[in-house]
């Protein structure tokens, strides 16, 4: 039985209405229709440092949903930044075509209100969301800026396959006004923190023998000093299965001026820096798998974008298949 597992940030499937209207003179007599009325304190609006958070753009949504169909095609996809449970599925009903009976997603910690979620063309077992966890250098905080959710795949005659575990680890994002070098150091700690937690609970979690999944947008490279400790579990590494991916399609050409591109196709994300410095490519988004799946997977892939910000997502997707 040949699985494919998938990950993919949509970058901000949210359930938004933005109301919009110029009134010039209010007429004399009912024109008829609906009216909508808004008092204090009987509506709410939801902002994050400040701002209005906007949901995703028809055609991102629909590129997505194009990428996601037509391209990956994954029977367990993996999903960071999704608002609830209840927007991922009218995104599978009304985009996907009711492409995964089965979706898994627990409401997280992020003040942004993103969360990670399970979507399955197989049934699923167990679902487990390790969002409370806390690590002892700060037992009084939650340790995941999302959570950690963790979801058994079954079989059709549900008999479980392996566990799957998603996370999106703390950003490199430092909020305007706070010192920067003492933000990004308190942001590099804080995903090492959680990396050492995601290592102590799948070790809890699984024997040693285990078939397990590891994925997510971990918002730091493999080789990140920060992701170290997750690459272990119970004393045994972790495997890397991105390490030489096919991609989709060639890199999309840097501009004169910007160097080469990427040097590798391990990559997922893209960001440009301010200033003289080249842009960095960088693989975010990650699978790893236990030692018992290590030599059951094979087609490594990352569907390449065609614009230098993303298409529909500043994050490419990327998958595996699992011989089972």
């Amino acid at each position: 039985m040949v699985v494919r597992i998938g990950t993919f940030n949509l970058n901000n499937l949210f359930s938004r209405f933005n109301f919009q209207a110029e009134i010039g003179q209010v007429p004399d007599d009912d024109p008829g229709g609906i009216t909508l009325t808004f008092n204090q304190d009987e509506f709410n609006v939801r902002t994050f440092m400040g701002r209005l958070v906007r949901e995703m753009s028809p055609d991102d949504t629909a590129e997505i949903a194009r990428r996601i169909v037509n391209v990956i095609n994954a029977d367990v996809l993996a999903v960071q930044e999704v608002e609830h449970i209840e927007i991922l599925k009218q995104f599978n009903r009304e985009h996907l075509q009711n492409l995964y009976s089965h979706i898994a997603l627990v409401e997280g910690n992020d003040r942004r209100l993103i969360d990670v979620g399970i979507m399955s063309k197989l049934p699923i077992g167990m679902i487990v969301s390790h969002q409370t966890a806390v690590h002892p250098d700060e037992p009084n905080r939650r340790v995941f800026s999302r959570d950690l959710l963790q979801v058994e795949i079954l079989n059709h005659n549900r008999d479980k396959l392996f566990t799957i575990y998603n996370t999106h680890l703390k950003s490199h994002f430092v909020p305007f006004g706070e010192d920067h070098i003492q933000g990004t150091i308190n942001a590099n700690n804080r995903r090492r923190r959680q990396a050492e937690m995601i290592s102590r609970i799948i070790s809890r979690m699984e024997r040693p023998n285990s078939r397990f999944v590891l994925t997510g947008d971990m918002n730091d490279p493999p080789d990140s000093q920060f992701l170290l400790p997750m690459l272990t579990v119970d004393n045994r590494p972790l495997v890397n299965t991105l390490v030489n991916p096919v991609e989709t399609r060639p890199s999309k050409a840097e501009t004169v001026g910007q160097g080469s591109g990427p040097q590798t196709p391990a990559w997922t994300h893209r960001f440009n820096p301010p200033g003289p410095d080249l842009p960095e490519y960088r693989l975010f988004d990650q699978i790893w798998v236990s030692q018992t799946l290590a030599d059951r997977f094979n087609n490594p892939t990352i569907d390449r974008r065609t614009k230098h910000s993303g298409d529909g997502s500043d994050h490419d997707p990327a998958w595996i298949e699992l011989d089972l």
